[in-house]
């Protein structure tokens, strides 16, 4: 009886030390570190891409970040917070942006704070615009014979309802909305590329550039390639050669699936609800 439980002993105590080890092990910093961020896809839920931030921010073994947008942008609010969220890093660690096929509009918005924005020659960017899109349904309703009763409290509660068509008032109303965001659009990218409003404002009518068209026009810092992106990020924090590169891969298993995980983005992308963009639809 006293062996067993000597062994036991042995055992826990054998536990503790390897949970010490790995414990001290990730927080001591292993060399010097260039960690990538993956921001694909239309951008509609902010709170992965902001988790890496986060992680990357508190990391001291991470001397620079380097995002990887390939996002034709998306809902207004998950793009502002990633805005901010790089913002805040930059006060700890160098961002660096790599553009991939397509940056526009919201992508384009989360990569203007960066320390500097690389892009491919051929990458589709700016798109600095605002999009509202309201399906009109009421001609097929009908046709179908269905109607819709509305109880609202409010005049203008049902403002972008699909089952009705918008009045002048209404459609003046969004307009001021959407002005409004496009303004804070407009402001941010002067604020993170230092470019006078005005000068913004003459390139923000909704139109993509080339990266090399953007570069000349001050809105992409340097051409190339993702790697060059990553070596970039080496040399402004002094790493000599080439950085190892960390990432954080988002895999998701059937459990996800159950956990309902999945089905909350999977409903956004097919069932999109009537929002405020900053997209590129071309």
């Amino acid at each position: 009886m006293k062996k067993v439980l000597i062994f036991f002993i042995i055992i826990f105590i054998i536990t503790v030390v390897l949970s010490l080890i790995l414990t001290v092990s990730h927080k001591v910093p292993l060399g010097e570190k260039v960690a990538l961020i993956r921001v694909s896809g239309v951008i509609i839920d902010s709170t992965a891409v902001i988790d890496e931030l986060k992680e990357y921010s508190d990391d001291s073994s991470v001397k620079a970040v380097v995002v990887r947008v390939d996002s034709p942008g998306g809902a207004v609010g998950p793009s502002q917070e990633i805005y901010e969220e790089i913002i805040k890093l930059k006060e700890k660690k160098k961002v660096v942006v790599s553009m991939g096929s397509v940056a526009a509009s919201g992508g384009y918005y989360i990569a203007a704070p960066a320390d500097s924005i690389v892009a491919n020659a051929g990458t589709l960017t700016g798109s600095i615009g605002v999009i509202m899109e309201i399906p009109n349904v009421s001609g097929l309703m009908e046709k179908i014979g269905v109607k819709t009763n509305v109880v609202k409290s409010g005049k203008h509660k049902d403002i972008a309802s699909v089952f009705k068509s918008m009045s002048p008032e209404e459609k003046s109303i969004l307009q001021n909305v959407l002005d409004d965001v496009h303004d804070q659009f407009i402001q941010a990218v002067a604020d993170s590329r230092g470019m006078d409003v005005q000068e913004i404002r003459k390139l923000a009518d909704g139109r993509i550039f080339t990266g090399r068209r953007a570069k000349e026009l001050g809105l992409v810092d340097e051409l190339g390639n993702l790697q060059d992106a990553i070596m970039l990020a080496g040399k402004l924090t002094g790493i000599k050669g080439e950085p190892e590169v960390v990432t954080r891969e988002e895999r998701f298993g059937f459990l996800d699936l159950l956990r309902g995980k999945l089905s909350g983005k999977l409903m956004d992308t097919a069932f999109p609800s009537v929002s405020i963009k900053y997209m590129f639809t071309p």
